[in-house]
């Protein structure tokens, strides 16, 4: 995914299709369920894989595992804000974010896999506090993002649990490469 930005999500190109690619992942899932199972999962990815294999970089210009994982907790951070922010005030403005700049800036390649899980863990329980708390008066509120558009709470409860099951898949087949280089 490192790619160089102009500014931030500049690598969605195409915000529609960015949604339909999650809501792919996603399917006939239920949103929650995905979202509730997302650390467990995590869990058992990094208990399965040596910390060493998680921080090996397959693909060049691509991030490790680790990093992903690193990924997925910056975006809890992310939506959980958003969220608040949707569901509080009317029709917010929504900043988007440069990934790569997080990732880098936070080293989260040499970052203990354990500890980025759980530190995913307790900020995913917090934002299914918050989730679960809504109704469909709340799911519809919007905000605006700065790149990709109007986006309601329900909209972004679909696209949250696809890109956990995007990152998901990446982790596995980034795994599976990495295990073949040595």
């Amino acid at each position: 995914m490192t790619q160089t930005q102009t500014h931030p999500g500049a690598w969605i190109s195409d915000p529609d299709a960015y949604r339909r690619k999650l809501d792919g992942f996603l399917g006939n899932r239920d949103p929650f369920t995905v979202l509730s199972q997302t650390a467990d999962t995590l869990a058992r990815i990094v208990a399965d894989a040596p910390a060493k294999l998680l921080r090996t970089r397959p693909f060049p210009g691509k991030w490790t595992p680790n990093e992903i994982i690193g990924h997925l907790t910056d975006s809890e951070w992310v939506y959980g804000f958003r969220t608040r922010l949707i569901l509080c005030e009317d029709k917010p403005t929504i900043l988007g974010m440069d990934q790569d700049l997080w990732v880098a800036g936070q080293r989260h390649n040499d970052r203990e896999p354990r500890d980025l899980v759980e530190m995913f863990r307790a900020l995913r329980s917090f934002n299914l506090l918050v989730w679960r708390q809504m109704g469909t008066a709340e799911l519809s509120r919007v905000g605006l993002h700065n790149e990709r558009g109007e986006e309601s709470l329900g909209q972004m409860l679909r696209m949250e649990a696809g890109h956990d099951l995007s990152h998901i898949d990446q982790i596995n087949r980034y795994l599976e490469a990495a295990k073949k280089m040595g």
